[in-house]
């Protein structure tokens, strides 16, 4: 039995390249359905994507995470494979990134530039950084060892898409969506693509300040959610040591200074100590709410399967 193929080119103001996108997948996908979703683009990118054969929608919301979730939401098929539609990604890897998940049973596989001409290609040094300082917090963080964390080339299961919650409007969408692969034990693969830039006149959509402090804190506030005994442990150990230290020095300097100072140094020793102790607990009931989301998780997985079994007899 074939699976079912849904190419899906989340796009705004790419005129100029996604046409060429659309009949890239198409001729490499040719029982695919190619997915055009245009976020108020003011350039011809709709015109240009619906005379490439591909089925053009249009998204209100702006922002990526916004597009993604409405593509999620509305689209049925056994396999998704996400594509940016600036040109940059090759088509020739997209059948083997559809087998990985329809052959292997693979939940999520990976695009992964890093391992191929990224760094040759791209000329962006902060976009580099960005990638090399997310790479190295969630493998640290998930025990993974994955290589590109902000690629837009990925491919999908059935499953994991129609139980992923898109939450960030933007640009933090491959952050997030990765992370939450590795936190829901998700079967996840990397292969090496060929990273193209940009052509001459094409430009990115990213603002490199905005963007990434936007990153930087859906990284932090995942963290906190998919972590929070690490989170929560190290603000607890920066509120110990400032406790630790003062009731020291109430015992060096005790009966050197007035009484009232004295109380007031252990006082507050014991707020920090009290607002340690407090951090500890909260990480201790989101790491319960993080374990039972990850239950819940596998139990709508198999929800979703099942279902798509009914559908498929039907």
């Amino acid at each position: 039995m074939k699976p079912e193929i849904a190419v899906l080119i989340p796009c705004y103001n790419e005129g100029q390249t996604v046409g060429k996108v659309v009949r890239d997948f198409r001729e490499a996908l040719p029982e695919a359905t190619v997915y055009v979703y245009d976020n108020n683009s003011t350039d011809n990118t709709f015109q240009e994507a619906l005379a490439a054969g591909a089925v053009v929608r249009k998204e209100p919301m702006q922002g990526k995470g916004n597009v993604v979730r409405s593509m999620f939401r509305d689209i049925d098929a056994d396999v998704y494979l996400m594509v940016d539609g600036d040109d940059t990604y090759p088509a020739e890897s997209a059948r083997a990134m559809v087998e990985k998940v329809w052959v292997e049973g693979y939940d999520m596989v990976i695009g992964d530039r890093l391992s191929s001409t990224y760094f040759s290609e791209n000329k962006h040094f902060s976009r580099s950084l960005g990638n090399e300082m997310a790479k190295w917090w969630i493998n640290f963080l998930f025990h993974s060892h994955l290589h590109d964390i902000l690629t837009g080339y990925r491919a999908m299961s059935f499953e994991f898409v129609k139980t992923y919650p898109t939450l960030h409007p933007g640009f933090e969408l491959e952050t997030e969506m990765t992370m939450q692969a590795l936190d829901k034990r998700c079967k996840v693969i990397e292969i090496p693509i060929k990273f193209r830039e940009r052509p001459a006149g094409s430009f990115s959509k990213m603002k490199p300040f905005s963007d990434g402090l936007g990153v930087a804190r859906s990284f932090y506030v995942m963290v906190s959610r998919f972590r929070p005994v690490i989170f929560f442990g190290l603000i607890a150990s920066l509120l110990f040591v400032p406790a630790i230290g003062l009731w020291i020095w109430g015992g060096v300097v005790f009966g050197q200074l007035s009484p009232i100072s004295e109380i007031f140094i252990l006082i507050g020793g014991a707020l920090c100590a009290l607002c340690g102790f407090f951090s500890l607990a909260v990480g201790a009931v989101l790491n319960m709410q993080a374990k039972h989301a990850r239950e819940k998780y596998i139990i709508d997985c198999n929800f979703f399967a099942l279902k798509r079994k009914e559908m498929k007899r039907a």
